[in-house]
């Protein structure tokens, strides 16, 4: 057996003085509250960030090919579905599924309330899972119908205001550039949904995407975009470079993160957040572990002058005392682990700590901790407490064996 783990073993697995019992208790809540708090931070801000962006982009999709305009209504201009192209983008591997959608804006009138929103029409290609997932009551309109359907999906925040309800009727009016007369268009609403992001809850309808083309005098072929997902959210900017190298020179590619760059900035803000509570907890933590280990080096002050005595050298104790750390380092990172593991579970599928979706566009806490977070956090944690206590062992070289023998 290694002598330096063969002594670190000994002095950790018997009794420990007055002096340092209270100060190893608390280095390991130190320890156990700072790498709690990490995990769960991490976790918070990771689920919060994925939640967001994938509602932003089961709305939005990652990214959308619209006709190079300058533009920056919300008439939109006609794109001409080619089919070589449309096959060539169904093709590349990174591109997971393709849709046409269309947007016009209208004017909704009930009996009682004027709403100014804003009419996506979309088709049987629309992929309706995240729609789907969160309609409160009704269901989602019959776009697959080779006839066209008159069922329209409002939120939860438009039913609330123009009190209107499912199965309810509702005229939209349309006025476009080279019109004068308004074009009403009536609707049934099939169902309610709320994804708490006002961005999307305020303003959009779901409606049939043949009722914008016969609005806008379009043809078959003609729609407003091409909205592409992508299998790897991570490569968003560099597939969206690729695919404009490729597309016609009169289209255009917008990224989720260019059409909603408020909300993207603020959850990269969120980072910095993160970071300084990382960097604050280690801190904590290794600075008592300094603490801890100075106490514990003068409590064995007589130990270490033997040991020199023996003719041990400065390295091998320093050795000695750094394996008594790591141990304690160790046994708060377990209770840390439980702590923020507990809470991660617990919140995970109980949702118990709730939010105001008003102010965070969530109903409660989200949380999303991945295997490799976890190993980092604690890795982490485990060198960067060591490494701090490297210049603190160093004390032991000061420690002369005559004078050690003789310290009470």
């Amino acid at each position: 057996m290694d002598f330096e783990y063969f002594i670190a073993k000994k002095i950790s697995s018997g009794k420990t003085d007055n002096l340092s019992k209270p100060v190893i208790r608390i280095s390991y809540i130190s320890i156990a509250l700072g790498l709690a708090l990490m995990i769960i931070s991490v976790a918070i801000v990771v689920g919060f960030k994925k939640s967001i962006s994938d509602k932003i982009i089961g709305f939005a999709a990652h990214m959308q090919i619209v006709p190079f305009d300058n533009n920056t209504s919300l008439e939109e201009q006609p794109l001409t579905i080619d089919g070589a192209f449309i096959n060539r983008l169904a093709a590349h591997p990174e591109i997971s599924h393709i849709q046409f959608t269309a947007k016009k804006a209208g004017v909704l009138k009930t009996d009682e309330q004027i709403q100014g929103v804003v009419v996506k029409g979309v088709g049987a290609d629309y992929d309706q899972n995240f729609l789907k997932e969160n309609i409160i009551e009704g269901s989602f309109p019959n776009v697959s119908s080779k006839k066209k359907t008159n069922e329209v999906l409002i939120s939860a925040t438009l039913s609330t205001k123009l009190k209107v309800k499912v199965g309810d009727e509702l005229r939209v009016w349309f006025i476009s550039g080279e019109q004068s007369q308004p074009r009403g268009r009536k609707f049934e609403v099939s169902g309610i949904f709320k994804t708490s992001l006002e961005e999307f809850d305020g303003r959009f309808i779901i409606a049939d995407i043949r009722h914008l083309k016969k609005l806008n005098n379009w043809t078959e072929e003609q729609v407003g975009s091409v909205e592409v997902f992508i299998r790897n959210p991570d490569k968003l900017d560099e597939v969206a470079d690729n695919l404009y190298q490729e597309i016609p020179y009169d289209l255009n590619i917008i990224t989720v993160t260019d059409e909603y760059p408020q909300i993207f900035n603020w959850l990269d803000l969120l980072d910095m957040n993160v970071a300084v509570v990382l960097v604050l907890m280690i801190l904590v933590a290794g600075i008592t572990m300094v603490s801890t280990l100075l106490i514990i080096i003068l409590e064995r002050t007589n130990m270490v002058g033997v040991l020199k005595s023996l003719g041990a050298n400065n390295t091998s104790i320093r050795k000695v005392f750094l394996l008594k750390a790591a141990v304690i380092i160790s046994k708060g990172m377990f209770w840390g682990n439980i702590a923020g593991l507990g809470f991660y579970f617990i919140q995970k599928y109980f949702q118990l700590i709730k939010l105001s979706p008003e102010n965070y566009y969530m109903d409660f806490v989200p949380v999303e901790l991945s295997l490799v977070n976890f190993l980092l956090l604690n890795l982490g944690t485990f060198i960067i407490c060591l490494l701090m206590l490297i210049v603190p062992s160093y004390y032991i070289s000061r420690i002369v064996p005559a004078k050690a023998l003789r310290y009470e």
